[in-house]
């Protein structure tokens, strides 16, 4: 007996009340967001003292909403739109450092439904105002540590969806493909003398873009390594050094949008290579000169994966290998003007950033290897990570 269209007419009164005409169109609105917005460039950093080291840098702060997790706010938005978990009129929550707050905002507004940030109250004023201009509204909370928990409440009492990016981001992007990140940095690197990097540098925040380009390695068989750069006060290194998925650190980062107090469910650490754990001062250091040779601020965590590639290619020029790397702009300095390009906001947290800039500055003018030392781990289980953390 087959069941034909009028069965499921006469039963219409139990279907959910929403319209999936509704989800059909801010689906459409999103994908077609993505169709107007250009791929970010791929730059090449001219560092004339590192011959035979090629320097990459995927600008990502020229995204509609400044940084790196326009794509993931994408991606989130997709997903949950896609499993039926926002329909017109949901309230959308998120529990952020601010970068994925300003760009789910965005798209909240663009698909007209109201948007919700839950983040710490040190979070820097630029942001709070961005997401304010799209609409969103910020809910500050004074400690870090309860802001999973506080944003699942609130979705709760507004009857809304929490996003949770630190849970859904390894899975709301397609790793095999679909343009994502690291497929468009290889296509970008086709016609470069050393076209397949030997590294990838990537921080973690949720843990998601590393996910994504880890899995993208192995599933293209490239030889790429993925090395994490993680900052002082995180939980993701000793995850990683420890095999340990439990490891916490009680003191919140200080580089926004990088290093958590715990080890999130979207960070894979089976699909990294290698992990080094960056002081802030050092960050902060990296951070100022990066700027001044591309002259135009960066952000703090660009800062971190830009030390972290520098160390690669230190070892790199000392071993005499000629190769690429690869790293990202994740968003602009502009919002941190009231922090971390600041004296007075650096001297307060007694960060001093010079004797980290003089070593760097000897390295890429120079190529002398830096002085100073960072924590350093490599892939404890095997050359791919075959294993899995308890």
């Amino acid at each position: 007996m087959s069941i034909g269209r009028t069965s499921f007419r006469h039963n219409n009164s139990s279907l959910p009340r929403y319209r999936r005409g509704w989800v059909d169109g801010a689906v459409a609105a999103i994908e077609a967001d993505q169709c107007r917005t250009a791929d970010t460039h791929l730059i090449r950093l001219m560092v004339p003292a590192l011959a035979g080291i090629d320097i990459y840098l995927k600008d990502e702060s020229t995204h509609p909403t400044g940084s790196l997790k326009h794509r993931l706010a994408r991606s989130l938005f997709l997903y949950a739109l896609c499993n039926g978990q926002i329909h017109e009129g949901t309230p959308v929550v998120e529990a952020s450092s601010g970068s994925t707050a300003v760009s789910e905002a965005y798209f909240a507004q663009m698909i007209g439904v109201p948007f919700y940030a839950v983040m710490p109250r040190t979070t820097s004023a630029e942001k709070i105002a961005a997401i304010g201009h799209y609409g969103g509204k910020c809910h500050l909370i004074d400690d870090g540590r309860a802001l999973y928990s506080e944003a699942a409440s609130l979705a709760t009492r507004l009857n809304g969806h929490y996003m949770d990016q630190f849970t859904f981001a390894e899975r709301a992007t397609d790793w095999r493909g679909n343009n994502n990140i690291v497929e468009s940095i290889f296509t970008q690197l086709k016609g470069e003398p050393r076209p397949v990097p030997d590294w990838i540098v990537m921080g973690a925040g949720t843990g998601g873009t590393s996910a994504t380009i880890g899995r993208y390695l192995r599933y293209c068989q490239f030889p790429t390594q993925l090395c994490i750069a993680d900052v002082e006060h995180s939980a993701f290194f000793d995850c990683f050094r420890y095999q340990d998925r439990s490891r916490t650190c009680e003191r919140p980062s200080l580089i926004e949008g990088v290093g958590r107090p715990r080890c999130e469910p979207s960070f894979v650490p089976t699909v990294v290579d290698r992990m080094m754990k960056i002081p802030d001062a050092a960050t902060i250091a990296a951070m100022n000169v990066l700027s001044r040779r591309l002259r135009r601020p960066v952000g703090g965590s660009t800062g971190t994966n830009f030390l972290a590639l520098c160390r690669l290619a230190s070892e790199m020029c000392s071993a005499g290998q000629a190769g690429s790397l690869v790293t990202l702009i994740c968003d602009s300095g502009e919002r941190y003007r009231q922090t971390y390009y600041k004296p007075e906001w650096l001297k307060a947290r007694n960060i001093d950033p010079t004797p980290y800039e003089a070593e760097l500055i000897r390295f890429l003018e120079a190529g002398h290897p830096p002085g100073f030392t960072i924590a350093d781990v490599t892939n404890p289980l095997n050359a791919r990570g075959a294993a899995g953390l308890r």
